[in-house]
């Protein structure tokens, strides 16, 4: 089994309000990935994306268009230390 990787994802666009958070929950407990998402204040959804390299990539394509209310106009990804969570999760 690989080594479980983690990246920090910026998400920006029309991401909040159009159900990105929970749509991301979804995707990432189909997934397999751990981590979180939440909304940012300057209007864009920041999450950390945890798990099995091809998982973590997965995921991160997913974010690059988010659910289909979205309206993704650029993602930043960068590699972190795990935080080791379990589950996936919305944070306030």
């Amino acid at each position: 089994m690989p080594e479980p990787v983690a990246r920090k994802i910026r998400v920006y666009g029309r991401v909040q309000g159009v159900f990105f958070r929970q749509s991301a929950v979804n995707q990432a407990r189909s997934l397999g990935v751990t981590g979180w998402v939440r909304n940012a204040n300057d209007g864009s959804v920041e999450a950390q994306i945890e798990g099995e390299p091809a998982a973590v990539d997965a995921m991160v394509e997913w974010m690059r268009s988010g659910p289909s209310q979205a309206r993704v106009e650029h993602l930043t990804a960068e590699d972190v230390e795990p935080e080791d969570v379990t589950g996936f999760s919305v944070r306030h």
